[in-house]
């Protein structure tokens, strides 16, 4: 993998060592660690709006770990994750987001949970009708916003 302009190469290290510790492998399942090449590279390319929040984290995990949290041994990893874990904030939170979602887009996590393989456009995904008069008191609200023009 190459080096990614929003964090060091040390940072990403930390990144894989962080998603395998919030999504281990699982061989019951035949799924990979979020931390697998595959869903790695998913999740560099997919900082977009978060690079702050990713760069905010993997800042606090290095201060946490003194140094490289990558250069830790396995148990104190585990360690000052839970640390970083109870820290929380809005920035763990978006970074959490991004690991899940390529996680969950992958097509061997996919296959596992006995989907289609395929993105969910055009052929869409069957979704139950339910009850469309739950949003009449979200209609009968006032406007929000002022139109434009």
């Amino acid at each position: 993998m190459t080096e990614n302009a929003t964090l060091s190469a040390d940072q990403v290290r930390s990144l894989r060592c962080l998603a395998e510790i919030m999504i281990p492998a699982s061989a019951a399942h035949h799924v990979p660690s979020a931390g697998d090449d595959a869903i790695i590279a998913d999740i560099m390319r997919s900082f977009d709006r978060d690079a702050a929040h990713v760069r905010t984290v993997m800042q606090d995990l290095d201060a946490l770990a003194g140094g490289a949290f990558a250069d830790l041994d396995p148990a104190r990893r585990e360690a000052v994750a839970a640390r970083l874990r109870n820290s929380g904030g809005v920035a763990l939170k978006m970074l959490t987001r991004i690991v899940l979602q390529c996680y969950y887009r992958d097509d061997r996590v996919m296959r596992s949970l006995d989907m289609e393989v395929r993105p969910p456009f055009p052929k869409g995904f069957e979704v139950e009708q339910g009850d469309w008069s739950l949003l009449d008191p979200v209609r009968k609200r006032p406007k929000l916003y002022r139109e434009v023009g």
